[in-house]
């Protein structure tokens, strides 16, 4: 049991679908402190970064849409995850659309020598702006974390890379773009698809995951998209991909990962309460993370 730092990310400039940036506002309606103040010691919910209503603008040079904006936020939220890490407490980051990673992870692995990732996802995130489809940033994430793309994305917090393609573990994996599967092949990053989860179950795809993230890093952060599950269990997302991983099988992997104990970090992200069903997906949020932190049924 330990204290919880909660942070909301209302940012939504990473795509072009309104209404992501009123995921934390659903998350919180969805009961999150009443879900989880049973199991910490402490719950302090920090509000959320100040995003405002700026226009968008598209860069010249990498056409990259928001660029600028995302950079100056992500420094803004870095700092404050940062200072959650310094004061002892756990960071739980509520999104906005997963461009909020890029300041999650820079205030997070400054802390860690090795820091692991668990990359929860229906895409790769692994984009930069010469093989993004759109120039959104939102699928770029991943990639700047390990130092890949415009310098104003990788250099947030003031250092570069964060994470090493080593040390990352994608789960749920369906949707990749060209460019995205010749990095995956290059960099030896290790991905789970639809396809192996099918094949091995959720169980072993986990039990493998914790065992090659325990070998080599000192702590874990794990990023989920909501788009990881299929549609059918959280509709309330911009980029949804049939065929995603099971209201159950999701659970399964959030208490087996409380089991182990090596997540040390996480934010829950792309939750649009404007494309949901009586915010269906919010509530599904909270209660993996209920499973994240150790909740049980008996």
């Amino acid at each position: 049991m330990k204290k919880l730092s909660i942070i909301g990310m209302p940012m939504d400039l990473g795509q072009m679908r309104r209404g992501v940036d009123m995921g934390p506002s659903a998350i919180r309606y969805a009961g999150i402190n009443e879900r989880l103040v049973r199991l910490f010691h402490s719950i302090e919910d920090m509000g959320d970064i100040t995003i405002g209503r700026p226009e968008v603008t598209i860069d010249k040079e990498s056409n990259l849409r928001n660029l600028e904006l995302i950079a100056e936020k992500s420094e803004l939220l870095a700092n404050v995850v940062n200072k959650i890490v310094e004061s002892g407490s756990f960071p739980l980051v509520l999104g906005g659309d997963h461009s909020i990673a890029i300041g999650t992870l820079a205030g997070v692995s400054r802390h860690y020598q090795n820091i692991g990732v668990i990359w929860y996802d229906a895409h790769g995130d692994l984009n930069t702006a010469e093989t993004s489809p759109s120039g959104n940033i939102h699928g770029m994430p991943l990639a700047a974390s390990l130092g890949l793309g415009h310098k104003l994305l990788t250099n947030v917090g003031g250092y570069c890379p964060k994470v090493k393609p080593e040390n990352i573990v994608i789960i749920g994996a369906r949707a990749l773009d060209e460019g995205e599967k010749i990095l995956i092949k290059n960099k030896g990053i290790k991905v789970y698809t639809m396809h192996e989860i099918d094949r091995l179950g959720m169980t072993k795809v986990i039990e493998e995951a914790i065992g090659y993230l325990k070998e080599r890093t000192d702590g874990v952060h794990l990023s989920l998209d909501l788009d990881s599950l299929d549609p059918h269990d959280a509709p309330g997302v911009g980029t949804p991909v049939t065929g995603g991983i099971s209201y159950r099988e999701s659970h399964l992997a959030m208490e087996m990962l409380a089991e182990a104990s090596i997540i040390t970090s996480a934010e829950f992200v792309e939750v649009n309460p404007i494309l949901d069903e009586r915010n269906k997906t919010a509530a599904l949020a909270v209660a993996l993370m209920g499973s994240l932190f150790g909740e049980k049924l008996l």
